[in-house]
């Protein structure tokens, strides 16, 4: 008997998606927390730090339930970007990244009642040389306004992208296969169909 609640603690649709696409069964509860972070934190350590931040903010301190919060940044020669605000700041992130190769940090926690997980994972990507036509003909879209660094991947943003190095999954906003390991180690009982 399946006692256990897993709670996710985002509303995204692409990290719903990727724990509906391995048939996990979970709620989904948002976080809305301040996303703000210390100037002198590492982009692993920040994503770390609000993965945690959005995790504990849903907890109910209830045995048995396992809190997945997870964050992801874009970073580009050391800046970290974040959500643009307009157009314009969408323009000049997706310009910056045109013809180069920038790091997605994403960052997983996962709270139970006694236990605390947190890690993070960082993927190249490469960008084709963009034109100031493609670049407003995506920014017309819509896309770029609720995702990190500008562009979503698993969207039209896939069209930016020359290659990637490390994990599509992560990029995406979860890394799903370290993240139910970790699950799995911190006692969380896995469906037969994911290890046996």
């Amino acid at each position: 008997m399946q006692t256990q609640t897993l709670i996710l603690a985002s509303t995204s649709p692409r990290r719903k998606q990727l724990l509906e696409q391995i048939n996990l069964s979970f709620k989904v509860k948002g976080s809305h927390v301040d996303e703000q972070f210390e100037a002198n934190l590492k982009p692993d350590e920040i994503v770390q730090e609000l993965a945690e931040r959005k995790a504990r903010a849903v907890y109910n301190n209830e045995s048995d339930t396992f809190v997945i919060g997870s964050d992801t940044v874009v970073v580009q020669k050391g800046e970290v970007l974040g959500k643009p605000i307009d157009e314009d700041e969408a323009y000049l992130m997706l310009k910056n990244l045109s013809n180069g190769t920038h790091e997605v940090y994403t960052g997983v926690a996962i709270l139970t009642a006694n236990k605390i997980t947190r890690f993070s994972v960082v993927t190249k990507v490469e960008f084709w040389p963009l034109s100031e036509e493609e670049i407003y003909a995506y920014i017309q879209t819509g896309e770029p306004f609720d995702k990190a660094g500008g562009y979503g991947i698993q969207g039209i943003g896939a069209t930016l992208v020359k290659q990637i190095h490390g994990d599509y999954f992560a990029v995406m906003g979860l890394p799903i296969s370290q993240t139910i390991r970790e699950l799995r180690k911190m006692g969380y009982s896995l469906p037969h169909h994911l290890f046996g």
